[in-house]
């Protein structure tokens, strides 16, 4: 994999943003749900890096989908903040960035399986 990697960039720097947002919860007395986005959002890069080392074309793509279904569960956990008004917040920007991880997730993914169909 390349150097500049903009998928594992900008999962990192999501995962530092859910971090953040995880301490706002806190302060505002939500334990629950912060804990399960905090351990989603960091999955997700994760899962992401350790697709860095993977053995061959099958491993790689295995790795990326399970970072792509940590993906879309990180997105329900603002989204049900979101409209529970537990902690008044915009979560709009977190929204935002994951829909654009698992675009690119979903793109690698696909490309992926047609390089190795052919």
């Amino acid at each position: 994999m390349k150097k500049d990697n903009v998928i594992r960039e900008k999962s990192f720097a999501f995962a530092l943003n859910v971090i953040a947002l995880y301490k706002i919860l806190i302060e505002g007395k939500e334990y629950m749900l912060s804990k399960q986005l905090l351990r989603s959002g960091t999955s997700t890069g994760a899962n992401i890096e350790e697709s860095t080392a993977a053995q061959s074309a099958s491993d790689f793509i295995h790795q990326l989908s399970i970072a792509s279904k940590e993906a879309r569960e990180t997105k329900y956990w603002p989204m049900l903040l979101q409209q529970s008004r537990l902690i008044d917040y915009d979560y709009s920007i977190y929204l935002k960035d994951i829909d654009e991880i698992i675009n690119i997730l979903t793109s690698i993914i696909k490309t992926m399986h047609e390089r190795s169909i052919k």
